[in-house]
């Protein structure tokens, strides 16, 4: 038998490799339940556009975008499946252990009833007892007797406490087997439905491309459109900029707050995901386009309200075309919001992170797509803002 130190320290390892399995699995399913709530956004987005069977480059998008999501809940699924089966191995490996401890310890009982005097004193206990020679041995007598009967259901005791923690292995072993079922299930269904999106990212991909000339047009008109907009910021920042003004003690903390948590700001969204990555890269559909973005686009559903990513004091609320540009002051840092239907602040308000700053617009034209502009400057310098935002 094992030393009663040891057993302590190998059940305490035991223990620490279960809870970080168990944490394991618990995070894995954590990151599912958010890919699941990204996919239900894209999915109302997706139902949020026009109706019809025309092939559309948001819908093209949003179909991209639900691909890219699925696919990463397809690999978070197959991670669980993979801890669940070392968890299962972990459980039948316990079992067995406890299997074997319960056959030694049956063993050990079947020799402690063959001991010495054992059927003498199953036999007669008194008599064993009046067989003394005298009165020390009759004493001892006594004495071995109740520690035989302690130590005896002791023994005992141990057993059904082993086949307890053996039905309780049994039971996890079961329950394991089950999720693992569950698991399996759901990444059958979400393969299903990629392959299914696969098709029609196939298919509008496909359709968008016979319209190519006609749609690349149409986006470099947008451009310069964007580009016009995007030099009225610029120009608002640089004259915000210039008047060198001396930043109060309360502009200066909340700079040095906004500075600390680079790549810890909350999203300009409650929901969404980016639509346009900051900097140049190729259009995602026609390999002769290239964007040039000078912030981040976000995509939301239709009605969401764009919220200020830090404390700060809102500086500019300027009309750019149909919509409206919000500028908010962080210290030497200013965060832009542009594409607001409907502005809830105004120039000298003073907002507070994730308060609501104004309704985003949805375009008609263009399959009722809600999308913000997201800027981060700094002086005037204009910033990454998805270095700047929480990933």
């Amino acid at each position: 038998m094992l030393h009663k130190h040891v057993i302590c320290t190998l059940l305490l390892a035991l223990v620490a490799v279960t809870g970080v399995q168990a944490q394991t699995l618990k995070e894995l399913q954590a990151q599912q339940k958010k890919y699941a709530e990204e996919l239900e956004t894209t999915d109302k987005m997706l139902k949020q556009t026009k109706q019809n069977e025309k092939s559309t480059e948001n819908k093209l998008n949003l179909i991209s975008q639900d691909i890219r999501t699925r696919k990463k809940l397809i690999n978070s699924i197959n991670q669980e499946i993979i801890a669940l089966d070392q968890e299962q191995s972990r459980l039948q490996g316990e079992r067995s252990r406890l299997e074997g401890e319960l056959d030694s310890l049956k063993q050990d009982y079947a020799r402690l009833i063959q001991l010495t005097h054992y059927a003498d004193i199953q036999q007669s206990p008194l008599l064993f007892l009046l067989s003394a020679q005298d009165f020390n041995q009759l004493f001892r007598r006594i004495r071995y007797m109740r520690e035989f009967a302690t130590y005896r259901q002791q023994q005992v005791e141990r057993i059904e406490n082993v086949k307890a923690d053996i039905q309780i292995q049994s039971d996890l072993i079961q329950d394991n087997r089950k999720e693992k079922d569950s698991a399996l299930k759901t990444q059958q269904r979400e393969r299903d439905r990629l392959a299914g999106n696969e098709r029609k990212q196939k298919t509008m991909l496909k359709n968008l491309k016979q319209q190519e000339k006609e749609l690349i047009a149409k986006q470099r008109k947008q451009q310069k459109k964007i580009d016009e907009l995007n030099k009225q910021i610029e120009r608002a920042i640089a004259k915000q900029v210039d008047r060198k003004q001396q930043l109060t003690k309360e502009q200066e903390l909340i700079a040095g707050g906004f500075a600390a948590n680079k790549g810890r700001l909350p999203w300009p969204v409650a929901k969404g995901f980016i639509s346009g990555h900051y900097g140049k890269h190729q259009h995602p559909i026609y390999e002769n386009v290239t964007l040039n973005n000078k912030g981040v686009y976000i995509q939301t559903t239709a009605g969401s309200d764009a919220r200020a990513v830090y404390e700060g004091e809102v500086t500019t609320c300027m009309v750019m075309g149909s919509t409206y540009a919000i500028i908010i002051q962080h210290g030497n840092y200013r965060t832009v919001y542009t594409g607001i239907q409907t502005p809830a602040v105004k120039p000298g308000d003073k907002v507070q992170a994730k308060q609501n700053i104004g309704r985003i617009a949805s375009n008609p034209d263009d399959d009722n797509k809600t999308e913000l502009q997201f800027q981060v400057w700094q002086d005037r310098d204009l910033q990454n803002p998805e270095l700047w935002l929480a990933q």
